[in-house]
């Protein structure tokens, strides 16, 4: 009871995701070559054709020394766990954009209010069934890469879009379940936040 209670509270967090719009959710850097983003063609000087290759940007890492035993299996476990996560933080950035360029057309504020008010009980919906799913872990670890895609934290995303009242709720609900939707990401001092950032960018460049 309490998981499925949680996973409510998680789906005001994804509020602002896409609503009446499809996106396919997919794993970056599976099933391609991590360094390799394609290839064009173009005439050079002397009128001949050149084949130009584009490579991705990669960000190189010193190896990582494990403290003991217990940090170790932290980082595998960031790694099952962001693997999850990381490509609904990815929806979540993408469709915050679509969401608020979409309501900025309403001509009233009551017209976006109303959308918004829909597009909530909409969510509940749509990702009730993965959600519910999440352990509390796996749920820190969205709302850490939330505000890593974002550059805002959840609870800051559901006020500037359902109002301070549903954000306060939301965040209330959300202590009770031990999921902070203030939570901060700050990979340059806090060594787990380093660690998922880690995790993160390699998952993202397809090279772990």
């Amino acid at each position: 009871m309490r998981r499925r209670l949680f996973g409510c509270a998680l789906l005001a967090m994804v509020a602002l995701s896409a609503f009446a719009t499809e996106h396919t959710l997919e794993n970056p850097g599976t099933g391609r070559n991590p360094y390799y983003r394609g290839y064009s063609f173009r005439i050079d000087e002397e009128g001949d054709t050149v084949t130009v290759i584009h490579l991705n940007e990669l960000t190189c890492f010193t190896p990582w020394h494990f403290r003991n035993s217990k940090e170790e299996q932290f980082y595998w476990r960031t790694v099952r766990n962001v693997r999850l996560t990381l490509p609904y933080a990815k929806l979540i950035a993408e469709t915050l954009i679509e969401t608020y360029e979409y309501i900025e057309t309403f001509p009233t504020t009551e017209e976006r209010e109303r959308y918004l008010k829909d597009m909530e009980g909409a969510i509940f919906e749509q990702y009730k069934p993965v959600l519910k799913k999440f352990s509390r872990t796996q749920a820190k670890v969205l709302v850490k890469l939330i505000q890593r895609e974002t550059n805002q934290t959840s609870y800051e995303i559901i006020r500037a879009f359902l109002g301070s009242f549903r954000a306060t709720f939301w965040q209330g609900f959300g202590r009770l379940m031990g999921v902070n939707l203030k939570t901060q990401f700050d990979p340059e001092h806090d060594r787990e936040d380093a660690i998922l950032e880690r995790v993160a960018t390699r998952i993202e460049q397809g090279t772990l």
